[in-house]
């Protein structure tokens, strides 16, 4: 079993001992938690109101009544959106008008696993400091329950995802009539999650002739590995090479993350996803982008294109839109399929991703495959090295550091060296003794080589 609290909420595998896996005792005392910072933080006239929603997961119902209960058991308000995606809850703070929001979700983990994602009254994830306040209120357990006259009461809010695509055909961006005259045949993969629900009612709302659905009953039995990897994704690109679809999209569980698949089965990739959407968004408001340090540098490439200046932020979706707001970006997001489009709101949104690229596909009167051709091309490696727990990690990458400052070296995250024709980029990882590998460059060969002198130098150090 396991249980992971950290800033960003809390995360684990169904059932088990108490503290040892995901369960009502825990889920009660980390709801209470978060219930009680949300009281202390905002205005005594605020309402007390929290949103809640979830994804598809088997266990969604148990521990979304665990949560309900627990938020009315604090005196809060609950807007109950029963099945919707991650960026539907967060736009449902703002409509509802709540003080917060809580999302019940473990995105990409398999199917035994759920979670617990905490978001402010702008419907954006908890910061670190806010998150650690969390975490430390759950470990004195310094929460205290309302009294009868007090309870919270519930709402149902069954039109949330219909609320979250009128708002996707509203951007200005988004032109629906574009999309309906190239009538585009779509193949979908939701992986059996809430994307089954909010996807296929997109893509008919955006005017696509013919959408092909796999995987998209909503019940929480993932049929594959739901992280949308290109190993993971056999079954549509199968389908794509038959020449059924002019497009595939795939989504993770709780659909912020966005794969998309070309005309003849191939992956566009993931990294491509924002890229592409920053390409057209950009044509469009030029401006500057934002992505997080691990992601592709085709993205940079493009925003000097058009004129913009690139940014990168430490990993993490909270950390971009930091990043973001601070340089006033017009579109960012990661380089895992996550978009996300300050016009909409400040999180990763699959749905506004498709509408962009359906609409910027749509004008260029491209294949999927002759679009993705026109951006620069990058490979990435993902590797680690394995330390034990004695060595000082944060002194080997201080080493790492110093040894190539000669580059651009950047360490607001791990270090990450940009090299003229890529990147090497070291993160100590906060669970394990090891450090995570990332590199890109023109080839998969050349970032293998890249990555491995570096790791040399580390190896080296550690003998």
């Amino acid at each position: 079993m396991s249980l992971l609290k950290s800033i960003s909420g809390i995360r684990g595998t169904i059932g088990g001992e108490a503290g040892q896996g995901l369960n009502p005792l825990d889920i009660v005392k980390f709801t209470a938690a978060y219930a009680t910072f949300i009281g202390r933080t905002v205005a005594t006239d605020s309402p007390r109101k929290i949103v809640v929603g979830r994804d598809a997961r088997v266990s969604g119902e148990m521990v979304s009544h665990c949560v309900i209960g627990t938020l009315l058991g604090m005196g809060f308000d609950v807007v109950d959106l029963g099945l919707a995606t991650t960026p539907t809850t967060e736009l449902a703070v703002a409509w509802e008008q709540a003080c917060g929001g809580i999302i019940l979700t473990a995105s990409h983990n398999p199917q035994q696993w759920n979670a617990l994602k905490l978001l402010n009254g702008q419907g954006e994830f908890l910061n670190a400091e806010e998150g650690n306040e969390v975490l430390k209120i759950a470990e004195r357990e310094d929460f205290t329950f309302a009294l009868m006259d007090n309870l919270g009461h519930i709402v149902r809010e069954d039109s949330s995802v219909q609320k979250h695509i009128a708002n996707v055909l509203a951007l200005k961006l988004v032109d629906v009539d574009c999309i309906r005259k190239r009538k585009f045949t779509v193949a979908v993969d939701c992986v059996n999650s809430v994307g089954g629900i909010a996807i296929p009612a997109l893509l008919e709302a955006l005017g696509v002739e013919k959408v092909i659905r796999l995987n998209c009953e909503p019940n929480g039995i993932f049929p594959h590995n739901p992280e949308p990897l290109p190993q993971h994704l056999t079954e549509i690109s199968d389908l794509m090479r038959k020449g059924v679809a002019d497009v595939g999209f795939v989504v993770d569980p709780d659909v912020d993350r966005l794969a998309i698949v070309c005309e003849n089965g191939d992956m566009f990739g993931e990294e491509y996803t924002l890229v592409s959407v920053a390409d057209y968004v950009l044509r469009h408001t030029p401006g500057n982008t934002v992505s997080n340090l691990s992601s592709s540098r085709a993205l940079r490439d493009i925003t000097r294109l058009r004129g913009g200046e690139y940014n990168a932020a430490a990993v993490g979706e909270v950390n971009v839109v930091a990043k973001m707001k601070e340089t006033h970006a017009v579109i960012g997001g990661e380089g895992n399929g996550g978009v996300i489009y300050p016009e909409s709101h400040y999180g990763r949104d699959a749905l506004v991703g498709i509408a962009l690229f359906l609409t910027h596909l749509a004008q260029e009167k491209k294949t999927v495959s002759a679009l993705r051709a026109t951006y620069p091309s990058y490979a990435m490696t993902k590797q680690r090295i394995d330390l034990t727990p004695a060595i000082n990690v944060d002194a080997l990458l201080q080493t790492v550091k110093e040894k190539y400052k000669a580059y651009e070296v950047t360490d607001i995250d791990g270090v990450k060296i940009d090299f003229p024709d890529g990147w090497v980029h070291l993160r100590k990882s906060n669970t394990e003794p090891i450090i995570r590998v990332y590199a890109e460059a023109g080839s998969t060969a050349l970032a293998e080589e890249k990555a491995a002198a570096v790791m040399a130098v580390i190896r080296s150090m550690i003998a």
